[in-house]
């Protein structure tokens, strides 16, 4: 038997974060920037309480310090407004609060404002959470914010939605809804991406969102945290552990992944810490490596941070 789980509301198209009517007495939580961008005047939330300081690759201390500032307000809903990072704080900040929760992406890739998952950083390293009680109540998705957005924040975003669905196809724990959605997802953004239809993205995510969120993410994943421990973005990380990953799985997406890795044109990425440390590290992320297409063994992560090192 295969259960399917999503946010009970999503709004997608232009303009739906402009018009959406949000409630009074809400707590946004966004990044440094959301001002002046004018994220907060387009979405008229300016004169809701916010907090603006959520960091990329967020800390459970950020999270935690939210908490403590806010958990006495008079405050029924949580608005997650950015990128993954502000979102992922927003969930699991509603969460620990019991605030009903809105989220709302600016950026692409991460689909988390359709998933149960919040990733922090817990004594520097990447955890994920899972829990349904971090589904959005409303989940907003609105093409304008991939105006102006900055090309290395495209890309990032670009290649972690391709990463999530391509793994999330090849994930044991699929089943034909979710390689259904995490095919036409890859479609969307392999189309996006090569032709730069950037106004593709936004639909693309939210659709890899739905697929992989359901069944998994994998090796590629496993293998990033380690590198994004070390300061790398989390999409810079993938479009190179993904791609060995993929190489290593024999995925049908392998030769598409590398077309699209090479059209964003990533920087070289060295891991720095001692690689067996790092695979001891990695075989410890059970919850996507048991759901991985082949076994993986520590000799074969050894091997795969190896080859991302010596990548020319």
């Amino acid at each position: 038997m295969n259960i399917i789980k999503q946010p009970n509301c999503i709004k997608f198209g232009i303009d739906s974060a402009k018009d959406f009517k949000y409630p009074n007495k809400s707590l946004v939580i966004t990044s440094k920037g959301a001002i002046s961008r004018g994220w907060l005047n387009y979405t008229n939330l300016e004169n809701q309480i916010y907090f603006d300081d959520v960091e990329p690759n967020p800390s459970s201390d950020t999270a935690e310090k939210i908490i403590s500032d806010f958990k006495n307000k008079d405050i029924d809903y949580i608005i997650g407004l950015g990128g993954g990072s502000s979102l992922d704080v927003a969930k699991f900040v509603a969460h620990k609060l019991q605030k009903k929760k809105i989220l709302i992406p600016t950026t692409f890739g991460s689909g988390s404002e359709v998933t149960r998952i919040s990733v922090l950083t817990v004594n520097g390293k990447k955890t994920s959470f899972h829990d349904d009680k971090m589904f959005a109540d409303v989940a907003i998705v609105d093409p304008y914010f991939i105006k102006n957005t900055p090309q290395d924040i495209l890309k990032n975003s670009a290649i972690d939605a391709c990463a999530q669905c391509s793994e999330g196809y090849d994930s044991k724990n699929g089943n034909e809804y979710t390689r259904f959605l995490c095919q036409k997802a890859f479609e969307i953004l392999e189309d996006g991406i090569l032709n730069e239809k950037y106004e593709k993205l936004p639909m693309g995510s939210l659709i890899t969102g739905l697929g992989f969120g359901n069944c998994s993410t994998t090796l590629g994943h496993a293998l990033s945290y380690v590198y994004s421990n070390e300061g790398y973005s989390h999409g810079h990380a993938l479009a190179f552990t993904t791609r060995v990953a993929h190489e290593f799985n024999s995925s049908k997406f392998t030769d598409r992944f590398n077309h699209i890795v090479n059209k964003l044109k990533f920087d070289k990425i060295i891991l720095k810490q001692n690689l067996e440390d790092a695979a001891n590290i990695i075989l410890k992320d059970s919850k996507h490596l048991m759901n991985n297409p082949k076994h993986v063994e520590k000799k074969d992560i050894i091997s795969l941070l190896e080859k991302i090192n010596n990548f020319d």
